[in-house]
């Protein structure tokens, strides 16, 4: 595995707070992979010191590529751009992740096995599978999460044990297809209807650790997921459901 070509992609934004742990857990994860460059993605979003930290950092290490992206309107922009991003270098296998230590940098080398190995085109993190868990996150964070799940079973007819997961890898050819879709959501759907529109694909399953940062969830994102998961949804019931 260290001779493969693979990148991560993660959006930035107020990370000064957490910046120092979270590149010690990434530098450490890379190290023992042996090889991997890392996205970061920076937008207005950000106030703090986050891309000056970012940009710092890839002046000394050049496993890190800061992307600046003013143009940005949602987080959504923030993936999709570095999804883009790596393509245009060439990875053959991509990983998004979210920073903060929401997610566990020490889990990716569990994400790029089966994807090297030609297991699997597509591996989802999953908190609500054996081994698998939302840490100390806040209860509302958690009933959110489960609630998507569930509704995504009901009227998607999807199968997988975790919908809303943000820990997630794809082959090369995968994210080719899916960074060029007019996808729907523009925020906190967004990785339901990823999951949703790849289900005829090979995946796996694997067990993550999650911590939430908060609770709160703006209205004009439910009000973008509840509308992107009942379009899907008449798209399904009318025979035209879509797939990539």
């Amino acid at each position: 595995m260290q001779n493969s070509n693979w990148a991560v992609v993660i959006p930035m934004a107020n990370e000064e707070p957490d910046f120092n742990p979270f590149i010690d857990a990434l530098k450490a994860a890379l190290d023992k992979i042996g090889s991997g460059t890392a996205y970061l993605v920076v937008d207005n979003v950000s106030k703090d010191r986050t891309l000056e930290l970012c940009k710092t950092l890839s002046s000394r290490d050049n496993r890190f590529i800061t992307v600046w992206a003013p143009e940005n309107r949602n987080v959504v922009d923030a993936y999709i751009r570095g999804y883009r991003e790596a393509l245009k270098s060439d990875h053959q296998f991509i990983i998004e992740m979210d920073a903060g230590l929401s997610h566990d940098p020490a889990s990716l080398p569990h994400f790029l096995e089966p994807l090297v190995n030609g297991k699997v085109e597509c591996v989802f993190g999953s908190r609500f599978i054996e081994g698998g868990s939302m840490g100390d996150s806040p209860a509302e964070r958690q009933s959110l999460s489960k609630t998507g799940t569930i509704l995504s079973t009901i009227l998607l007819g999807t199968k997988l044990k975790d919908m809303t997961s943000g820990y997630q890898g794809f082959k090369r050819e995968i994210v080719q297809q899916f960074a060029f879709y007019p996808l729907k959501s523009k925020a906190h759907f967004y990785q339901t209807e990823i999951r949703y529109l790849l289900r005829k694909r090979k995946h796996v399953e694997l067990p993550i650790h999650y911590k939430a940062p908060s609770p709160s969830v703006s209205k004009k994102a439910i009000k973008n997921s509840i509308n992107a998961l009942l379009y899907y949804f008449w798209k399904r019931i009318t025979f035209r459901a879509p797939s990539i």
